[in-house]
């Protein structure tokens, strides 16, 4: 008997299709990664200006810089002026980063 590769796999995404507002947000949390990188690429930065920057609220800021952070891709500098905020960078083994 011949098995099909994959027909698990197709068999689940019939039965039980991924909604429509998953995909999305699953886009949005994409293209919102690629921009702070981006942002990132020019300068460090503090989740303020990346917010002002990006026109996101802080709150998305973090949850993108601290998923960043745990995979390595970012790295916290030095505080600013006002003891706040902690700036943002790349690491050296960052997207893209030479």
């Amino acid at each position: 008997m011949k098995v099909e590769k994959g027909k698990t796999a197709k068999y689940l995404k019939e039965k039980h299709p991924i909604p429509k507002e998953v995909t999305q947000q699953l886009k949005d949390f994409t293209k919102a990664k690629k921009n702070l990188i981006n942002a990132l690429k020019e300068k460090e930065k503090t989740i303020p200006q990346l917010a002002k920057e990006l026109d996101l609220p802080a709150d998305k800021i973090l949850f993108q810089l601290m998923t960043l952070l745990k995979y390595g891709l970012v790295e916290s500098g030095d505080i600013d002026d006002m003891d706040e905020y902690f700036y943002y960078k790349l690491t050296n083994n960052g997207p893209n980063k030479s």
